[in-house]
């Protein structure tokens, strides 16, 4: 933790931490279990009952990403613990976390990753004078003096960012401002999909923690939306602790601060973070025990609903009854004098940029499925159809193409209306908003391959499948465009709700809230558990404004600039046999159709298809095994070697060239160019990457050369070198780049940035793949001897496991593959754990 850090966070101070935050839990935990059995109620109620809205005409894929990787290449970052900056390898698996690796020979050879970040409630900020803001405001009365250096210091002009109130920040740069386009896309995807942490498929357990913390802040008298509702549910109490604890610890703390501005500052971060990880660590015991002494409890529960359900629901409309003649009246003045003149100026300000964001998930979708049908067409029928079917149906998970989507959203202005109503941040509605464009994208594109893979068996040649593919995807933007107007109706209405219901409650709570102990008494002392008086008294408050809020958006419907049904319009089983379909087993369309005489191995399969929608690079030279598998230790810099800590662009640079040039292959390079592919080997398994302009920082192209596309293919063997079978190896055919290539058939212009690898040298019965091994690429014999190195078969390593939002490592032995993300913090060796 450090000195200074230990300094502020002695014995006592510890203590005193530990007993704030374990008398905040209480008070929350209390909350949950009053609220988990009215979750569990409200669940029984709707099993029996049914009350399901319109049917949804697209299909809901029901495992979008299993082991994939969304995302990957090189960045730098800012190591703390030397004050340097380092080459790194950044990953973002299926589950968006940000794993950091020593390089990208590390991530291959199954090395232990140097950071791995959870990123719910992190900002991604591309601006150093942004941040510096920020830090000033975490500290008042601490700001350095102009023209003393800052906190932090990039040495290039394209930041990223990661800062978050509470935890540690990290910081990251690249060389041009295309790579900061691309990683912010990314890291924002990380953010968006993270802070969503909170399962909506639990019917039960999430409603009761959303309720629990909305009452428990209402008790202190915060109404309104809440930014930092974000994240798992430890995430989330542990940011609900820290709201209350921080500013406590600012002011005991920040003074008997030390130092210059910067090292206050710094300092205070630290700080900031220790305790942050102090919290978790407790909350997280505290939180998992209450779930399980509820989960004890809720047998007894639902067998005791299940019985009485028809006397509970009597008891809980009687007691609605009465406490709708003491409120409705009171509530409904002030619906009528504070929220109805302005629910129609609410309500367009969130249509506008949500119909132009979904109408841009649908432009993207047709233009999509339009060149694949152009580019099948004109380049190879079958063959080319698999290769496009593969990248198109992880469409909606492709940081960058949906991006012109998600920005869509950036132009939500609430203006007077969010101080009128407390709301805090539009960054809530826009973040949810951009959940539902990529959730809808993908029905759609599965919706698409479902029912192309029906099609196929009963097309006789390109014309026929140029038709088919035309006319199915005409059958599913008209799917869309209904299931998008339901979405966006529902997002409308609870959007208007999470507005305007802390808004009437804040307003009636001095005249209501002290009268509605008295109700308590209706309530028969068996049902105490279901029916709360609080939530119907909320429910009340509802009541009073729902109708206006549906009459608004009902309203709005006719307007055809928003491209919305009316409520009337119902599409009702239009195709009846579609939905069964959607319930067979998901299509890998390089496996049914590419040829292979035998079934591919699920194992093969899942290794293949973890880089479908990554961007790889070539990073730096080939490091010998051993080598990597040795503990890290300080190591002498050699007579010429590169400077350790390069602080100029220049330096960076020169750097990573000497790198480059100083690996021990020195033989002439031969030029290659195809179309974006190359083939990397883990674990015995071929691997498609896709080579992006840019995203090494180790290969920097000149400044002003074109696009920048690096492109490398696969080598022939050397002569006299052994083969392998190739049993159980898949070998995908080269396809066009995924995240960010040329469009079809373009031209790409000479010399503009093309990256030429050297050929590896050899090493004598080095076993390289055979001719029939490679992907269709233009082979290129390399120079003789060539070396093709391969990671250890069988070697043991850590697996990962779904944890909460990240991935726990076990220490199971068998086959590595690369470590997924968890909840983790850095420890002081610059390798996270678990906080």
């Amino acid at each position: 933790m450090g000195d200074v850090v230990s300094t502020h966070l002695d014995e006592g101070r510890r203590q005193h931490i530990a007993e704030k935050t374990g008398k905040v839990l209480g008070e929350f935990c209390r909350c949950y279990r009053e609220q988990y059995g009215v979750a569990l109620f409200n669940s029984v109620r709707y099993e029996i009952e049914g009350n399901g809205g319109p049917q949804a005409q697209l299909l809901h894929r029901k495992v979008p990403l299993e082991d994939q990787v969304i995302y990957s290449g090189n960045l730098f970052q800012y190591i703390e613990e030397n004050k340097k900056w380092r080459n790194r390898f950044c990953v973002v698996p299926h589950n968006y976390g940000l794993v950091l690796y020593e390089n990208k020979l590390a991530y291959e050879r199954d090395l232990l990753p140097r950071v791995m970040i959870n990123s719910a409630g992190y900002k991604i900020l591309t601006s150093v004078d942004q941040y510096l803001e920020l830090v000033n405001n975490s500290l008042p009365g601490v700001t350095p003096k102009s023209g003393h250096s800052p906190i932090l210091k990039c040495p290039t002009d394209f930041p990223l960012i990661l800062w978050h109130p509470y935890a540690r920040h990290y910081y990251c740069c690249v060389m041009t401002g295309k790579e900061q386009e691309k990683w912010r896309a990314v890291f924002q995807d990380c953010v968006r999909h993270c802070n969503n942490g909170i399962s909506e498929d639990s019917k039960v357990e999430a409603p009761a923690f959303t309720d629990a913390v909305r009452m428990y802040r209402q008790s202190k008298e915060q109404y309104g939306t809440w930014d930092m509702l974000c994240g798992n549910e430890t995430q989330v109490l542990s940011n609900l602790v820290m709201e209350e604890l921080l500013p406590e610890l600012r002011s005991t703390i920040g003074p008997r601060l030390k130092g210059k501005a910067q090292e206050r500052q710094r300092t205070w971060i630290q700080i900031s973070d220790a305790v942050y990880r102090m919290v978790y660590e407790q909350t997280k015991a505290q939180y998992d025990a209450v779930m399980a002494k509820c989960e004890e409890e809720r047998p007894q529960m639902e067998s005791t609903i299940r019985t009485d359900m028809d006397q509970i629901i009597t008891s809980k409309e009687h007691l609605a009854s009465k406490i709708r003649a003491f409120v409705l009246p009171k509530a409904e003045i002030c619906v009528r004098n504070h929220v109805q003149p302005y629910i129609s100026s609410i309500l367009e300000a969130l249509m506008t940029p949500t119909s132009q964001g979904f109408a841009e998930v649908r432009e993207v979708f047709f233009k999509e499925v339009t060149d694949m049908n152009m580019n099948v067409v004109n380049e190879g029928g079958m063959e080319k159809l698999v290769e496009y079917m593969e990248k198109l149906s992880h469409l909606a998970f492709h940081p960058v193409k949906m991006q012109s989507c998600y920005e869509k959203m950036d132009q939500l202005k609430l203006e007077g209306l969010q101080q009128r109503f407390d709301v805090s941040s539009t960054s809530v509605f826009k973040q949810r908003a951009q959940i539902h464009m990529r959730q809808q994208m993908d029905d759609a594109v599965y919706t698409f391959e479902t029912l192309l893979h029906q099609e196929l068996g009963k097309l006789q040649g390109k014309d026929d499948l140029c038709k088919s593919i035309q006319r199915i995807l005409e059958r599913v933007l008209k799917k869309y465009d209904y299931d998008s107007s339901t979405v966006r109706k529902k997002f409308f209405r609870e959007a208007l709700l999470q507005i305007t219901i802390p808004f009437l409650l804040k307003k009636l709570a001095p005249t209501c809230k002290g009268e509605l102990a008295k109700f308590q008494e209706l309530i028969f002392e068996d049902f105490a558990s279901f029916i709360l008086v609080e939530n119907t008294y909320e429910e009340v408050v509802l009541q009073s404004v729902m109708k206006d809020i549906m009459q608004a958006v009902k309203e709005a419907a006719v307007q055809r600039k928003h491209n919305l049904y009316r409520d009337s319009m119902v599409m009702h089983n239009s195709d009846p046999n579609l939905h069964l379909l959607g319930e067979g087993t998901p299509i890998d369309w390089g496996e049914e159709y590419s040829g292979q005489p035998e079934p591919e191995p699920a194992a093969e399969r899942r290794r293949r298809a973890k880089q479908v929608v990554s961007v790889i690079q070539d990073e730096e030279g080939v490091l010998p095994y051993e080598a990597l598998l040795r503990p890290r230790e300080p190591q002498e810099p050699e007579p010429g070697a590169p400077p350790s800590s390069p602080d100029r662009v220049e330096e960076i640079r020169e750097a990573l060239e000497k790198e480059s040039l100083g690996d021990g292959r020195e033989e002439e390079e031969e030029e290659r160019l195809t179309n974006g592919t190359d083939a990397r080997r883990e674990s015995g398994a071929t691997k498609e990457v896709v080579v992006v302009a840019g995203s090494v920082p180790g290969d920097v192209p000149p400044q002003g050369e074109g696009d920048g596309v690096h492109r490398t293919t696969p080598a022939s063997p050397a002569p006299g070198a052994q083969v392998p079978s190739g049993a159980g190896v898949h070998h995908p055919a080269p396809a066009s780049p995924v995240l960010v290539s040329p469009m079809p058939r373009a031209n790409v212009p000479a010399g503009a940035g093309v990256q030429h690898p050297a050929p590896a040298s050899p090493k004598p019965g080095a076993c390289v793949p055979s001719e029939a091994e490679v992907p269709d690429a233009t082979p290129v014999s390399p120079t003789a001897g060539a070396e093709t190195p391969l990671p250890s078969v069988g070697t043991p390593c850590h697996q990962p496991s779904d944890k909460e939002t990240g991935e726990e490592v076990a220490l199971a032995g068998g086959m590595c593959s690369p470590l997924q993300p968890r909840g983790t913090t850095e420890s002081g060796e610059g390798v996270q754990t678990e906080f």
